[in-house]
């Protein structure tokens, strides 16, 4: 069992300066943090983890603001873990969800943090991962987690989040976005934004459209061989005992209007019921043991990947000495790449 550690036992407290100092450890990867949350990781898996992902200006601030306003009416903590992009150049982050959300800063059942996501094709750092632990065993009961767009790799929040919204606008060509980035795969609910413009019922028709493609493509044909023996069967006046198909969730399209706080009930309400759904299904166990493998994996993966570059360093020089020698064509990054990993292997 892990020993509770002075900051880890503050967090649990509820105390917001000590969640934030742990965060930003986090977020810079600094080693010291694998102690708190090792120590916080048994009190975790109370919050229910809701993802707003979209399109760049769909409005997703805005509406996790109005989100934030109508859970903390249910008397719940909110959390919210806003994801900007980094610049691949400078490693800085716009990290301005903030600051559009500041009526709440004063609330402290309200915490908001954003995160940079370090160049990582997901839309979603490692890091989001365990501040998403950090706010569940501070007792945030909702955490909100609003991701960089949607592309074709950024599908990471899917796993990780209870209930995805994608958040659309039209006018943006999202409905040819939305075959592209494979959405309805993601979607649990969709939130059309915006919904006072011009083009949103035709985005709305185009969802629904997609939607009822991807059910028929979907639906599993009957075994010949079985369709014939039902035929027979009941022709012969026999009681066919048919299996009942399994439970899908038929994700919802709504109209919002965030600005105006239009549609954020409905919003609310859908959150709810799929909610409710994944409870009675099973699906909510089945989705965190699906979160609980895409995060080891990222952690084995980073630890792997440190252990090769020290090795790298103390054997073959910095990083960046080897690129060189590559880029140059005197060293082979097959057989360092090959060497490294056999020797991690033993």
């Amino acid at each position: 069992m892990a020993t509770v550690t002075p900051l880890s036992q503050r967090v649990l407290a509820g105390d917001v300066r000590a969640a934030s100092r742990l965060m930003r450890h986090i977020d810079d990867g600094e080693a010291s943090a694998t102690a708190d949350l090792q120590a916080l990781f048994p009190k975790t898996g109370k919050a229910y983890i809701i993802g707003l992902t979209g399109s760049p200006g769909a409005g997703k601030s805005t509406l996790t603001d109005r989100l934030i306003t109508r859970f903390r009416k249910q008397g719940k903590r909110v959390g919210v873990l806003a994801v900007d992009p980094t610049s691949p150049f400078t490693g800085g982050a716009i990290l301005g969800d903030r600051i559009r959300m500041q009526e709440h800063a004063t609330d402290p059942g309200v915490f908001i943090r954003s995160l940079a996501t370090r160049g990582n094709l997901g839309g979603l750092s490692r890091a989001t991962g365990d501040c998403i632990r950090v706010m569940d065993a501070m007792g945030q009961d909702i955490v909100l987690v609003e991701t960089v767009g949607v592309g074709q790799d950024e599908i990471d929040i899917a796993q990780m989040a209870h209930t995805t919204v994608v958040v659309t606008v039209p006018g943006m060509g999202d409905d040819v976005q939305a075959i592209k980035a494979g959405i309805l795969e993601v979607a649990d609910v969709f939130a059309v934004n915006k919904s006072d413009l011009d083009g949103a019922d035709r985005m709305v028709r185009e969802l629904r459209m997609m939607l009822e493609l991807r059910h028929a493509v979907k639906a599993p044909a009957m075994d010949h061989d079985a369709h014939h023996r039902m035929v027979r069967a009941k022709a012969e006046g026999r009681h066919v005992e048919e299996t009942p198909p399994p439970r899908e969730w038929e994700p919802p399209i709504l109209k919002v209007v965030a600005a105006k706080s239009q549609g954020v009930d409905e919003l609310v309400q859908a959150i709810e019921q799929h909610r409710a759904f994944l409870e009675e299904t099973g699906l909510r166990k089945e989705k965190e043991r699906s979160r609980a493998a895409m995060q080891f994996v990222a952690l084995l993966r980073e630890r792997l990947l440190r252990g090769a570059l020290a090795k790298l360093e103390r054997e073959r020089g910095r990083l960046d000495e080897v690129a060189s020698r590559i880029a140059e064509r005197q060293a082979d990054p097959y057989a360092l790449a090959e060497e490294l990993a056999s020797q991690l292997a033993e």
